[in-house]
């Protein structure tokens, strides 16, 4: 039983993973013993981010612009190249757009859902493979999708596009977690609230005063909690788990 909760020796690949969510789940993963890739669209960020992270465990860069169905085959290619198997895929890479609905641009629902969406569905498919080598009835291969509570309830923002595309990623988690289950993957999501990252920085400007007050718990969320949960899911602790979407938000989606 002591060793629920370790993720010791296990291989990840986080997307997404330089700044905001993927690198608190990044940080969280080496400083608990895996071999962390990140990958993000800018190779200088990438770089410096698996520098750092290096001084605490194993971290790679593996910079790619997964908007681009060559860039997810790629990162696909490299990361065969190196490694036999994949323990864990945290799909995490993400855009939103902001705009009213009378202005909202064809651009800004293109480019987050490619990015939000077909992007993770077409990587998981790549990685499939070394998920598949990695995986066992006793400790299964993991994947891991980054949701929202925006695409559980009605958003305070104008971000249509973002707002679906997270809702369609639920979805498409419970759905790839029926079809993988037979093969010992099991694949859940994490539907964050509001947490200090780059991404939500304008908004909190902006709003944060009713943001916080909208969140039971009156704060935002740390890197601890998202990294905890991560590490839950990634552990022998949920090999019995596949197909959920489990809110991070505060006791936000509990109140609503």
């Amino acid at each position: 039983m002591q060793n629920l909760f370790s993720i010791r020796g296990k291989i990840a690949l986080i997307t997404g993973g330089s700044r905001g969510i993927g690198l608190m789940i990044a940080r969280g993963y080496v400083e608990n013993g895996a071999k962390v890739y990140v990958s993000s669209r800018k190779a200088a960020a990438c770089e410096a981010v698996a520098a750092e992270l290096s001084e605490h465990g194993e971290c790679v860069a593996l910079p790619a612009d997964l908007s681009q169905m060559a860039e997810v085959e790629r990162v696909a290619k490299v990361l065969a190249e190196r490694e036999t198997q994949l323990d864990i895929l945290v799909n995490n890479a993400g855009a939103t757009w902001g705009s009213t609905i009378d202005e909202f641009p064809e651009n800004g629902w293109d480019k987050v859902l490619d990015l939000n969406l077909k992007s993770i569905f077409f990587l998981t498919q790549k990685l499939l493979p070394l998920l598949d080598a990695a995986a066992s009835a006793e400790d299964p291969a993991r994947v891991i999708n980054i949701g929202s509570v925006d695409g559980l309830r009605f958003s305070l923002f104008d971000n249509f596009s973002y707002s679906a595309s997270k809702a369609a990623l639920h979805q498409l988690t419970k759905m790839t977690a029926t079809h993988l289950a037979k093969r010992n993957i099991t694949v859940n999501a994490i539907a964050p609230g509001p947490f200090a990252t780059p991404m939500m920085a304008p908004m909190i400007e902006k709003m944060g005063e009713l943001i916080r007050g909208s969140i039971p718990l009156g704060r935002l969320g740390e890197p601890e909690d998202v990294a905890g949960l991560a590490i839950f899911l990634a552990a022998r602790a949920s090999a019995f788990m596949t197909g959920t979407v489990i809110p991070l938000d505060g006791g936000i989606m509990g109140s609503s």
